[in-house]
């Protein structure tokens, strides 16, 4: 029969619970009230039922000042700390108690009288809450007549069977150390660095109330980010007292400034450490660790706890639960000294799996030194056709954003591959049909303008950036037949990939002029440099296929299935942009007979402000790539540096 009373919500006051709906527990649920009120009505029956009945309720519902004024055998006092500091000790979100045990008979045969003398059995729930899953054991109390009222004789181990005096509950979470992410060949893709631990000794804390209120108070990570307080409070009450509790990690340099205002904060320790936690390269793919914030919490989930490090960005806090695993968490009784411990329970945790990345660091290398010395934000992508691996990830002067993966910029002349493509596919052109080049022309109503060129083949006017051209031939295809063409190489698509990325959109024209205007990679078209660059990789390998940086792990989202493109089409963008890198504006990049490419300027607003962003996409051998920089640049010079190695 289980005694209903008020279970405590996670940092919030006790709520009453619903009273069952059998006669015996509203029977409860009235003597449970007289323990509030001290009326002894429900202690006049000859049983011993009453007795264990009332010390349970009011042990549950947190009046241990009655509990303990059905007890003898020790000081009431004492015996009320006792009770109260069970909750405490656990960081228990609900204690519930029944009389009996659910695998034995019915409640009354759980007490067992001899004379003046009787033992009763009961159950024991208690929700460790952060702390681990819901813990249920046996309890066993011993009774005595004192003139003629049955009383509960006090022993700690009515709260727990193995509870001897002298000892306390406590809480152990052993956290497993943190697997690696690694490159293509399993290497680590993190470095050491200087670190501390920011803890404390629970036992030693003269007013934990007030130190941990002092950490919340001087910690302020990214952008305002606080840890809670009150959490942090239940995590020190329910852990070892004499055992170093760690709280926070904080790396140096970086937070040097907090580390100075956390010193001054009473009973706080500092343990020195070198850890693996700082990205070699690609931080903004392979993301950063902190502590566990609220809001953070809310991301990754229990059993993570305030304080925790954890992922907080990137591949670490998308891969959280295989980085970290889960910890081990056992509930001890021990002494003060922590020598005397035994083990009353234990749930083991999971082992933390490495996550193994598609990066190639040579590769990382080179794209890396191609941005380094630019003044304005940029980012790369380079990855392997015949696979889809992506291997390189490289962004600078992007304050952390991944814009090689999530950037939205118009494409520019960049999408010709696109429009030549579908005109080759599906308007039965090729790289030699003949083309104009006028000056300007108007296409529903909308003017484009470029240089003039005298009569030619299509490759020839592709690669005088003929803007003019691809408008004009916008009439052999049809809105639709455009938009398929874009989603045939993936934009718009979802890749299923397991990192956030952006496949770009293409609206479809809703009348001749739009369509003229995506023709070259305007009017609404956008692509991140990873779409691009998956466009570079088709149009060499004649099959469009999905990306992926995470070997052996699935996504949430299924990737689509590769796009065999037609063998002719195929053969005439090659000889189009091969023309382009040696005779067009991509010849800057051709250090190598093989390499092929676009590079395009293309103009957009951000913020209402006028920006412009310039392209390279390209390929050589079984690489392509593409780069994205917001400015006006050579963009071709630093396709040649990343090819030159």
């Amino acid at each position: 029969m289980t005694i209903r009373g008020r279970r405590r919500a996670r940092g919030g006051s006790p709520v009453m619970q619903r009273p069952g709906t059998r006669r015996r527990a509203v029977a409860l649920t009235a003597c449970g009230a007289l323990v509030g009120t001290m009326t002894t009505g429900c202690w006049a029956e000859p049983s011993a039922m009453p007795a264990v009945r009332d010390f349970l309720i009011a042990w549950q519902v947190g009046n241990y000042e009655a509990a303990a004024g059905r007890t003898v055998g020790g000081d009431r006092q004492q015996i009320e700390d006792a009770l109260s500091r069970v909750r405490q000790q656990l960081d228990a979100a609900s204690l519930r108690l029944s009389l009996g045990t659910e695998v034995q008979g019915s409640d009354v045969d759980q007490i067992v009288k001899k004379g003046d003398e009787a033992d009763a059995r009961f159950t024991v729930k208690i929700d460790l809450g952060e702390n681990g899953q819901p813990w249920q054991y046996p309890g066993l109390m011993h009774l005595r007549r004192v003139g003629g009222k049955w009383k509960v004789v006090w022993s700690p181990s009515i709260i727990n069977t193995k509870l001897k005096p002298g000892q306390r509950l406590a809480v152990v979470t052993e956290t497993p150390e943190r697997a690696p992410i690694t490159d293509t060949q399993g290497r680590s893709v993190l470095r050491e660095t200087g670190a501390y631990n920011v803890g404390v000794f629970p036992g030693q804390l003269a007013d934990p109330q007030k130190t941990l209120d002092l950490l919340a108070k001087q910690t302020k990570i990214d952008g305002g980010r606080r840890l809670d307080a009150e959490r942090l409070l239940g995590r020190v009450r329910s852990a070892p007292p004499q055992a170093f509790l760690p709280l926070l990690t904080l790396q140096v340099p970086t937070h040097n400034a907090l580390i100075q205002r956390l010193v001054h904060v009473p009973g706080l320790r500092f343990k020195g450490v070198r850890a693996p936690i700082v990205p070699a390269y690609a931080p903004e793919l392979v993301g950063n660790l902190g502590p566990a914030t609220a809001d953070r919490l809310q991301q990754v989930g229990a059993p993570y706890q305030p304080g925790d490090t954890i992922g907080v960005s990137g591949i670490q806090l998308l891969q959280q639960r295989r980085l970290a695993g889960t910890p081990t968490v056992r509930v001890v009784a021990q002494d003060e000294s922590g020598k005397a411990t035994e083990e009353l329970r234990s749930w083991p945790g999971q082992e933390p799996q490495k996550v193994q990345t598609t990066l190639d660091p040579g590769y990382q290398r080179r794209a890396d030194n191609a941005l380094r010395n630019l003044r304005l934000p940029a980012s790369m992508v380079a990855l392997r056709p015949s696979t889809g691996e992506v291997l390189a990830v490289s962004n600078h002067g992007t304050n952390g954003r991944n814009l090689a993966f999530e950037g939205h910029y118009p494409p520019g002349l960049t999408f010709g591959i696109v429009s030549a493509e579908a005109l080759f596919s599906q308007a039965g052109m090729s790289q030699s049909t003949e083309t104009t080049c006028p000056g300007s022309v108007t296409v529903g109503g909308r003017t484009f303008t470029n240089n003039a060129r005298g009569d030619g083949s299509f490759a020839s006017h592709f690669a005088a950036s003929c803007k003019t051209t691809l408008a004009q031939l916008s009439s052999k295809l049809d809105a639709q037949a455009l938009a398929r063409e874009a989603a045939q190489l993936g934009i718009g698509k979802n890749w299923g990939l397991n990192v956030p990325a952006f496949s770009g959109t293409m609206p479809t024209p809703a009348n001749d002029a739009e369509k003229a205007a995506a023709m070259i990679g305007e009017g609404g078209v956008q692509v991140s440099p990873l779409a691009m660059a998956l466009v570079a990789a088709a149009a060499q390998n004649g099959t469009w296929k999905p990306p992926y940086v995470l070997k052996d792990i699935s996504g949430t989202v299924q990737a689509p299935p590769p796009q065999n493109l037609k063998p002719e089409s195929i053969a005439s963008l090659k000889k189009v942009l091969t023309r382009n890198a040696t005779r067009g504006n991509a010849r800057g990049a051709r250090v190598s007979g093989d390499v092929v490419g676009v590079a395009a300027v293309a103009a957009y607003k951000e913020g209402g402000r006028e920006k412009t962003v310039s392209w390279f996409v390209g390929s050589s051998g079984d690489r392509a790539f593409a780069i994205a920089v917001e400015g006006t640049v050579n963009t071709p010079a630093i396709a040649a540096r990343f090819l030159g190695g």
